[in-house]
């Protein structure tokens, strides 16, 4: 291990020590700075993001700025996160929270703000402290957001080394952080994740996004196509939960394409220019950096084609779908690819194929008020969310609306070679002592009643 790396790690569990004597208010207070910093400071944040990561849309990392630091307090204020958690009298058992130690947090570029925050969020209400080893475009962020951070906890009393940076960040100080700390939170592209799996270390990744959009028959697809254009086009397509695809119903399709074009749309379905527009947005079957966050102008740019004034989106018409087709991928750039289907059976089963080319594990987006039909869904894909009739992009990692855990790093499961199928949450970074008591009024059951 390098000599920085290890000095880093040594002030932040010197800090960590300190930490861990401050009660549960005070701890909560340091929590509520980390999100509120950056709600205050969301607009020049969301100016260093885009100038720095070169992607997305400066207005949408402001929303998201806004919207992160605000519904990730609102569910972490109230909640015990030290000493005794829980009792139950009936079962003799007590829960006793505590601290997993130094957290090491990989950070991308996609978002560069509101990932340090959340991960700091949820490790410091834990008592933890965290050093945070971001994306090379994210650098400036991160150390502007540690700049912000310190003026605060100096004025609190508080070590600043519970939230350290790497300043000049590399693949091998990432992955010699990994292996020193206590515990991992890998956010981004899966080199950065299978490092965190080899590091030794408990930790917590992501799987890569490629959202499925269903549109079940008779709903209101006026306000489908604005959810799901809305999914879409947010910070340019750069968000993992953003919905890649229109799976629609065959008898209604012209009429629902009629409806995502009245509200932005640009529709493709001309075989040879759906093709060579995947030369362009997936060369070699892969994505094309150049295309990445970059606006509907830009690509239709590179693609040299002409698309009206105001266009929010393209969506192309591929002849096939699943295996063998680049646009079954992730498109991380406002762009769509639509389908029809007879049977929601069929439906499900296109979403399916397309999951196991790319997004195994992720989210999906269904816009239906069909019960059976979300229920079907839910049972056949292979995704940890299925979002209803809500904007996926903004939604599933978390929302007033719904009840998934407020987070900006969602774990994708064995699908995605993730440790959990769920939204990553404060609990996942404390370890937990249990006391047993001897049951009130137990009772062995007999052999015939337990094998009967």
């Amino acid at each position: 291990m390098s000599q920085f790396i290890q000095s880093l790690v040594e002030r932040s569990r010197k800090a960590q020590q300190i930490l861990c004597t401050y009660d549960q208010e005070k701890t909560d207070e340091i929590v509520k700075m980390f999100a509120k910093v950056v709600f205050d400071h969301a607009q020049p944040l969301a100016k260093l993001a885009a100038e720095e990561s070169r992607m997305g849309v400066y207005e949408d990392k402001i929303t998201k700025n806004k919207g992160k630091s605000r519904i990730i307090w609102n569910s972490l204020k109230g909640k015990k996160s030290i000493g005794i958690i829980g009792r139950d009298e009936e079962a003799g058992l007590i829960e006793v929270a505590k601290p997993m130690g130094v957290i090491a947090a990989a950070t991308p570029c996609t978002n560069p703000v509101v990932t340090p925050m959340c991960n700091a969020m949820f490790a410091v209400k834990c008592q933890n402290t965290i050093i945070i080893a971001p994306h090379p475009r994210g650098k400036k962020c991160a150390m502007a957001l540690a700049d912000l951070y310190y003026k605060e906890l100096d004025r609190m009393g508080v070590p600043r080394d519970i939230f350290l940076v790497i300043e000049e960040p590399t693949i091998d100080l990432t992955t010699e952080l990994m292996s020193a700390c206590d515990a991992v939170i890998a956010t981004g592209g899966m080199g950065v994740v299978k490092s965190a799996y080899s590091s030794g270390k408990p930790s917590y990744g992501v799987g890569p996004g490629n959202v499925q959009g269903l549109i079940d028959e008779g709903i209101d697809y006026k306000a489908a196509a604005g959810r799901m254009i809305a999914s879409r086009i947010f910070d340019n397509g750069i968000i993992c939960s953003g919905t890649q695809s229109i799976i629609a119903p065959e008898k209604d399709y012209d009429s629902i394409i009629r409806e995502f074009v009245a509200q932005g749309a640009y529709y493709i379905d001309d075989p040879a220019v759906v093709a060579s527009l995947s030369e362009v947005v997936f060369p070699g079957g892969v994505i094309n950096k150049n295309v990445v966050g970059q606006s509907v102008k830009t690509i239709a740019g590179l693609a040299g084609i002409t698309i009206p004034e105001g266009t929010k989106v393209i969506i192309v018409k591929p002849e096939r779908h699943g295996a063998g087709v680049a646009w079954s991928k992730e498109k991380m750039c406002p762009m769509m690819a639509a389908y029809s289907y007879k049977t929601w059976e069929e439906a499900v089963q296109i979403a399916y194929d397309n999951l196991l080319v790319e997004g195994e594990g992720h989210s999906a987006d269904i816009q239906s008020d069909d019960k059976a039909h979300i229920e079907y869904a839910g049972v056949k894909l292979p995704v940890s969310r299925v979002v209803v009739n809500q904007t996926c992009s903004s939604m599933a990692g978390g929302a007033f609306a719904n009840a998934l855990n407020p987070t900006t790093t969602l774990g994708c499961g064995s699908w995605g070679n993730n440790a959990i199928s769920e939204n990553l949450f404060y609990t996942h970074l404390m370890n937990k002592s249990r006391i047993a008591f001897v049951k009130k009024n137990w009772k062995q059951p007999s052999d015939e009643e337990i094998f009967a």
